[in-house]
């Protein structure tokens, strides 16, 4: 039997792919993903057999995984960031019980909160939780009980799918729940298209962001009591006495 190699293919450009990551793909007979997904890995892999399904179509994707590795391929399912948060890893394993003779493996990538944090400056330095606003498959009451402890533990906040289509005022909703124990001055930031063309990073008070429009393709960082705009960039103060 072949094998299925889940891969975490990073935010987005090829540099930021881990060495193991381009290689599995490299390597693989088959890469298998999302449609936005392919497109971005596909003109470095050229030879490779390619399928995708569009959003939604999750566990048809995974096991249209499974069935070409059943034919004996090493085939590597692609996510982009990490494969092991919000991706498809846990899912993977969960259809594998189906498919006992087919080797499952993992292979991480950098997720978008440590992506993204690289390129506002440094705002998780200490201790912080990532939260998706996403209430497809977690009941949005669940998801203001995890913001509200987040902001009374003073955590410094990443938010994944922060907006979307139907889900417009999602961030604004999220920042009066985090208003509720954080500062209005508190320091946030988002970053567009991470290690992607139209990348960009944009500083902002919390009082400010409940206002700023964003995008599906945006991951938004609110920081803890500490965390400082620094000429321009996002930091959060690990404790070490730093003279000034």
């Amino acid at each position: 039997m072949g094998k299925l190699i889940v891969v975490g293919i990073g935010p987005g450009e090829y540099e930021g792919m881990t060495i193991k990551a381009a290689e599995t793909l490299k390597n693989c007979d088959v890469i298998v993903g999302y449609t936005v997904y392919i497109d971005l890995v596909k003109e470095h892999f050229p030879g490779k057999s390619f399928l995708s399904t569009p959003m939604k179509k999750e566990i048809e994707r995974c096991e249209m995984a499974f069935e070409e590795a059943e034919k004996g391929k090493t085939v590597a399912m692609i996510c982009s960031g990490d494969a092991g948060v919000y991706g498809m890893t846990g899912l993977i394993y969960e259809l594998g019980q189906k498919y006992p003779q087919v080797e499952i493996e993992t292979v991480t990538g950098v997720t978008a909160a440590i992506g993204g944090a690289g390129v506002l400056g440094a705002p998780l330095i200490h201790d912080f939780a990532v939260i998706s606003l996403s209430d497809l498959l977690t009941p949005w009451e669940k998801i203001e009980k995890r913001l509200k402890a987040a902001a009374e533990a003073d955590f410094v906040v990443v938010l994944y799918n922060p907006s979307s289509h139907k889900r417009k005022d999602y961030l604004q909703k999220a920042c009066d729940i985090l208003l509720t124990a954080k500062s209005p001055e508190t320091v946030c930031g988002t970053v567009q298209n991470i290690g992607r063309e139209g990348q960009e990073m944009h500083l902002y008070s919390l009082r400010e962001l409940r206002d700023t429009q964003v995008d599906m393709f945006t991951t938004v960082f609110i920081g803890n009591s500490q965390t400082r705009n620094i000429e321009g960039k996002m930091v959060t103060p690990r404790g070490y006495k730093v003279d000034e």
